[in-house]
């Protein structure tokens, strides 16, 4: 069976301005508890800090309310977090420690593990959660990916 329509992926900057943080929080909230009434049960993050972070942390978090809810990491390598300071490298452990499935998608960092990563997201599911703020970068080339794919995207910063 095709789990493809019940499966959401996300795709977001990994700087969120800070007049957004708390809007997009409760905008993605929203969005979450209505995908879930509509049978999504499937949530695939890439594990990039920003907004990836937050989406996961998100779905763990709606996890309790419903625990069909099943959090997928679609991950470039497993390096990812190499670069990042310690209180980052905690919170994406702490994730990674919850999710239900975690897919790596190159041994090492090459120069296309993200695009692949971001296809991969795309290529499964049948839905986007997008937080877009400007028209490059690889959010952007997701969100294009996506509309090119048949994938409707939901454009949260569109809503704040």
């Amino acid at each position: 069976m095709d789990n493809r329509f019940k499966t959401c992926c996300f795709t977001g900057h990994r700087q969120i301005l800070a007049s957004h943080a708390v809007p997009l929080q409760n905008a993605l909230e929203n969005t979450l508890r209505s995908l879930i009434q509509q049978g999504v049960i499937y949530y695939g993050a890439g594990g990039a800090l920003g907004f990836d972070t937050m989406a996961a942390l998100t779905v763990l978090r709606l996890r309790r309310e419903f625990p069909q809810l099943r959090l997928i990491l679609v991950l470039p390598c497993p390096q990812q977090d190499q670069y990042w300071n310690p209180q980052e490298q905690e919170i994406y452990r702490q994730i990674l420690a919850q999710a239900d499935k975690i897919i790596y998608l190159s041994p090492r960092y090459t120069p296309s593990c993200m695009h692949q990563r971001n296809r991969h997201l795309v290529d499964h599911s049948g839905i986007c959660v997008a937080y877009l703020t400007k028209n490059s970068g690889g959010t952007a080339y997701t969100t294009t990916y996506a509309a090119q794919k048949g994938v409707p995207v939901i454009n949260l910063a569109e809503k704040l």
